[in-house]
């Protein structure tokens, strides 16, 4: 079934949030967009041109963004945040945690330049923790989308979901793969079915999952490859169905293996159905500068590392 995936061209997934936003600003004219001296690199040039009276540009004031996207709210608004994703989370988790999740204010929080792919900016821009340290607000909704196709989409329905989203997405050009599916927030999204093993994907490591179980489909394995592009609201009964079949699973994230995709998928089996896990992404450590395929190379998270992964777990499951 992987064979059959077809890849309509290459983009990055930020480019897919600022063709989104302006799509959902036509037809809403509640949404408004803020940046923190970032609007170029969040792709927002079109939004200033047909809306400039609906940007603010906060200057390299994130705190005081995110202070007035909660604001804009109460009015009856849609905020769009925008800013690095090292500089949405890190730098303004105090305001985030007081200013919109413990108020549940319709603030959404847009993320780029995420995980190692950044590349050449290094480890000071390169947040590898956002996940885990978002998905434990309460209340927090956080997604992950895989292309610029998926980004897309999401950036439109997020428009419509009421409450706090985090929506994390990335700098470099990467192969678009979903442009016919459909997306739905809470909902995983399944490109293959299997029974020998699962393997969970977010962001940009869910093609170099595809990529792996390509290659693993093609030595006889059955792998089942689910894109869990919501870290939360989780798809429980998805990643259940998939794990009894195959009592195992990979795991792959562009992300610290402490706290990501990878520790919500073990809770969600120690819970309902243990099976040995193996975790496809960075080992608590910080990134340095270098290109994308570098660091992905030297962080263990390339598709011949998930497959690594797979020829590793499978040999811990009970026959």
């Amino acid at each position: 079934m992987l064979k059959d995936i077809q890849v309509t061209g290459k983009k990055d997934t930020r480019s897919g949030f600022g063709d989104g936003i302006v799509e959902v600003a036509r037809k809403n004219p509640n949404v408004v967009a803020l940046t923190a001296d970032l609007a170029g690199s969040l792709k927002l040039q079109q939004f200033i041109k047909e809306f400039p009276e609906r940007f603010l540009q906060c200057g390299i004031a994130e705190a005081n963004m995110i202070g007035v996207a909660a604001g804009l709210t109460i009015g009856g608004k849609v905020p769009f945040t925008t800013t690095f994703a090292n500089f949405s989370t890190g730098r303004v988790y105090d305001q985030i945690r007081q200013s919109v999740a413990y108020s549940g204010k319709n603030v959404k929080i847009c993320a780029s330049h995420a995980g190692l792919t950044l590349g050449e900016d290094g480890a000071t821009h390169q947040i590898l923790e956002d996940i885990g340290m978002m998905k434990m607000l309460p209340g927090m909704t956080v997604i992950v989308p895989c292309d610029y196709a998926q980004t897309k989409a999401a950036t439109i329905a997020i428009a419509d979901y009421q409450g706090p989203v985090y929506l994390r997405f990335g700098r470099p050009v990467w192969p678009i793969f979903t442009s016919d599916l459909p997306f739905e927030i809470g909902k995983a999204q399944i490109f293959s079915e299997g029974t020998d093993v699962s393997i969970f994907a977010c962001g940009h490591l869910v093609w170099k999952a595809i990529e792996a179980g390509q290659a693993l489909q093609e030595k006889g394995l059955s792998v089942e490859v689910i894109n869990i592009h919501t870290i939360k609201p989780i798809d429980t009964e998805a990643i259940i169905k998939s794990i009894s079949k195959t009592k195992c699973a990979v795991t792959a994230e562009e992300h610290n293996i402490i706290g990501g995709l990878g520790d919500s998928i073990a809770q969600i089996a120690a819970k309902n159905f243990p099976i040995p896990i193996e975790y496809v992404g960075t080992n608590d450590t910080f990134g340095e500068s270098g290109t994308p395929d570098q660091l992905l190379e030297k962080y263990g998270l390339t598709s011949q590392h998930i497959i690594a992964a797979v020829e590793k777990v499978m040999a811990k499951k009970s026959k």
